[in-house]
């Protein structure tokens, strides 16, 4: 192995931590629409799980999330938007989330509701990725890569632009 295969290697291979289970937690999503989310049924696929806000300096990464579940989703890319209050940036109601998403950045991407994405009252699935990687929102708009078998393959904060050459470097990795 070359030199700079192994420094790539060890550079990718800290994006985060290989996970040890085959995938998530079955606790399903509240949806934002109504009924259950349930990560199992996106086995196969890559899923990019987001936990956003509306009332945040990031909230225009949302166009960028949506350009690239457009962009990839017929090759089975699912973008997950988790709206959450955690960090006092959100509207108050589901209604008041889905119509600002929807109005303002034309949002037909899976949606759940509000969720707690950190801390004890987190969702089953954070406290998972939690466990497994040791990664956990620290602000809004934190971005999880789960591959098809469900494992954790990379993790990127708020900073990390939906269409950066990393994060779809990642997702065409995982796609067919």
């Amino acid at each position: 192995m070359s030199r700079l295969a192994a420094l790539a290697f060890a550079i990718l291979s800290t994006l985060a931590p290989a996970a040890t289970h085959a995938g998530p937690p079955p606790d399903p999503f509240a949806s934002i629409d109504g009924g259950e989310i349930r990560m199992a049924d996106f086995a196969g696929r890559p899923v990019l799980v987001v936990n956003t806000a509306s009332f945040c300096a990031f909230t225009p990464q949302y166009e960028g999330l949506q350009a690239l579940y457009d962009r990839y989703r017929a090759r089975g890319l699912v973008v997950l938007a988790v709206p959450s209050d955690d960090f006092k940036q959100e509207y108050g109601t589901n209604g008041e989330v889905k119509a600002f998403c929807e109005l303002t950045y034309g949002i037909d991407m899976p949606m759940t509701e509000i969720t707690h994405v950190r801390g004890p009252q987190a969702h089953p699935f954070f406290r998972w990725v939690k466990a497994e990687t040791g990664f956990e929102p620290g602000w809004n708009f934190n971005k999880i890569l789960l591959d098809g078998d469900g494992r954790v393959v990379a993790t990127w904060g708020s900073a990390a632009r939906p269409l950066s050459g990393t994060i779809t470097g990642a997702i065409e990795a995982l796609l067919p």
